[in-house]
């Protein structure tokens, strides 16, 4: 089953655990410990922000950018990995504390296009056609202080720009409705999709999609990954769960609702997702009480539940679940779902 589906993760998904309440409690790991870790755990490819790739993006001139890259690429070569995505980082910059493609201020506006610009640059070096945005700050505290009309228009402007930049990359929105800001514009996989047909490429802009970032929209993630399948437009999904609506929790894929974990692969399975070639993202933390020497279970626990739902999804009795459908007997078909996942 491993051979069907490639996984990635993302270098912060090793971490120091710090959060939102507390300062770091473990030490810090070298970006080349971590990518050591990456085919030890079972995993293919590289999840990164551009200033993984290239630290001090906007302090780097074009060949300073071109060099930097190109090392990073010789690295992932000789541990045998790819690169998933690029992901520019515009929420971590003083500039971009309005938002970026949305802020009030033109020259704000300019500096994220730019800056995404360079961040597919890094991509192309990176031999990888797919870069995601996550519209972090895209969004705000207060509704009076933003035009919400002109936001969109700001966002598909932006788009348009990085269409025309390069006319091959792909363009993965990562929804999410709240935090960092209060409310997003774009919170949910239809608002992107949406956003897509107003640019000049719809078919290059697509959707990634998070477990976390759906249930805290009060949504199955399954159904929303469903949307974007239905469009041929689901380009990456970052697995993880979610205990309530409170902050983006990124645990352990299937630790809190095996069921919900269990429609998200069936979903998958049912698209054919491994036939697409794209990637199953993990975007888990390890919890903050756990110990140093064991801050990397959180990722092959959650690998290896997905694989153990995939052969649930794979094994469950097909006559049956027809014979529930046919005769609209719902209630066995959910018995027979939880029978089949306790085994």
């Amino acid at each position: 089953m491993s051979r069907d589906y490639r996984f990635s993760f993302g270098p912060w998904n090793i971490s120091e655990g710090a959060d939102p309440f507390g300062p770091t409690v473990r030490p810090t790991i070298s970006f080349a410990e971590k990518l050591g870790a990456y085919k030890r755990l079972g995993f293919d490819a590289v999840q990164f922000h551009d200033d993984d790739a290239v630290p001090n993006v906007d302090d780097k001139s074009d060949a300073q950018l071109a060099q930097e890259a190109a090392a990073m690429k010789t690295l992932l070569d000789g541990e045998g990995l790819v690169a998933e995505f690029v992901a520019p980082r515009l929420w971590e910059d003083p500039r971009g504390i309005d938002g970026g493609f949305t802020a009030n201020d033109p020259a704000t506006r300019q500096w994220a296009i730019d800056r995404t610009k360079r961040a597919v640059d890094i991509a192309n070096a990176l031999g990888t056609k797919l870069m995601v945005l996550w519209l972090a700050r895209e969004g705000t505290y207060i509704r009076e202080s933003k035009n919400a009309i002109d936001a969109y228009k700001y966002q598909a402007d932006a788009l348009n720009q990085l269409l025309e930049h390069d006319k091959e990359m792909e363009f993965a929105i990562e929804p999410k409705p709240n935090e960092p800001m209060d409310h997003a514009y774009v919170p949910t996989i239809g608002h992107a999709l949406a956003i897509a047909h107003l640019t000049v490429d719809p078919a290059r802009v697509g959707g990634l999609i998070e477990t976390a970032h759906a249930l805290l929209a009060g949504l199955d993630p399954s159904d929303e990954m469903a949307f974007a399948l239905a469009s041929g437009k689901l380009w990456s999904v970052h697995l993880n769960d979610q205990n309530g609506l409170k902050f983006d929790q990124d645990k352990t894929f299937g630790s809190v609702n095996l069921r919900c974990a269990y429609n998200q692969v069936r979903i998958l399975e049912l698209a054919g997702y491994p036939d697409t070639g794209r990637f199953i993202g993990l975007d888990v933390k390890a919890m903050r009480s756990q110990k140093a020497e064991d801050a990397e279970k959180h990722l092959s626990n959650s690998k290896a539940i997905f694989l153990r739902l995939v052969e649930k999804v794979r094994t469950f009795p097909k006559d049956v679940e027809r014979q529930c459908i046919e005769q609209r007997d719902y209630e066995a078909l959910e018995l027979a779902v939880i029978e089949h996942l306790l085994g």
